[in-house]
């Protein structure tokens, strides 16, 4: 992972950890990852499946799709299994031939208290690695729940509470950021719809039960290879100067986009990859983050 995106992701942290002292964010991140489990939503267990559509314009191109989802969980979200198949059919005009291609996806990830686990059907192997999101949860906020800090960093990014609304008969909050709305039902996603790049993307969960017992089979993996990923943040290797990094995060204050634009894809192959937009709303993003943690 690149600087530039490291950076970012200890802009979110830091702002989410406003109150600690230097010293005690320091030695927090000198002693490494605690073992505490966190509480990822404010329900023991739950098992939701979801139907999505997709449907928008890009660049000449028209794009539909559905998808069904299944998403099982317990010890408040400590272990969950998410598996979601999908259909897309891109149709498109070249020089007055028209082509249509359509694609399907099957995928499965499970989390397992800070172990995250992504199924490739296609290669018939699982990738293992330390979840980064409950990894930094833990070593910036060390006694705080992850839905909690999950919620100070939305609303840090520009996120707001717009209201709330009845879903399978659960009250939820309904979320915005950048357009994009979510319905929280103690944590747990129960609909979403939102526009982005020209593609309208609607998920809704059709069925939903809470604090039940799951069996075991709910959240078994295919019987693939597991091969171990090396992890972004570990207790031997992940080492943060912070003089170095709020030195980083001024001088970048007080870029423009293309001084920025010329740093980011200089230095970091993640950013090389993201198109002119991403790029923009990524640099929008990392100003804002940046004036809210100073």
């Amino acid at each position: 992972m690149g600087k530039l995106t490291t950076l970012f992701l200890l802009c979110l942290v830091t702002i989410s950890c406003k109150g600690k002292d230097e010293a005690t964010l320091d030695s927090t991140l000198t002693n490494g990852i605690q073992d505490k489990q966190l509480k990822r939503y404010e329900i023991e267990s739950g098992s939701i499946q979801y139907k999505s559509v997709i449907s928008g314009n890009v660049m000449g191109a028209t794009i539909s799709g559905t998808g069904s989802e299944s998403l099982f969980f317990k010890d408040w979200g400590a272990v969950e299994l998410k598996e979601e198949e999908t259909s897309q059919t891109t149709t498109a005009s070249v020089f007055g031939h028209k082509s249509t291609e359509v694609s399907e996806s099957h995928t499965m990830y499970k989390l397992d208290n800070g172990k995250s686990y992504a199924v490739d059907f296609k290669r018939k192997e699982i990738r293992q690695r330390d979840d980064m999101a409950m990894g930094m949860t833990k070593m910036f906020q060390k006694d705080a729940d992850a839905g909690k800090v999950g919620k100070e960093l939305f609303e840090s990014m520009g996120g707001k509470l717009i209201g709330t609304e009845v879903v399978l008969g659960y009250e939820c909050e309904i979320w915005d950021l950048m357009g994009i709305k979510q319905w929280l039902y103690k944590g747990v996603l129960l609909k979403s719809e939102g526009t982005l790049m020209g593609i309208t993307t609607m998920k809704e969960a059709v069925n939903a039960k809470f604090n039940q017992s799951l069996p075991d089979a709910d959240f078994e993996l295919p019987d693939f290879p597991v091969i171990e990923e090396e992890s972004f943040i570990d207790n031997e290797s992940f080492d943060v100067d912070m003089d170095e990094m709020k030195a980083d995060m001024d001088r970048m204050k007080n870029m423009s986009y293309d001084d920025w634009k010329k740093m980011a894809t200089a230095n970091d192959p993640e950013m090389q990859e993201m198109s002119e937009e991403e790029l923009r709303q990524t640099y929008d993003m990392m100003q804002k983050v940046i004036r809210m943690g100073q």
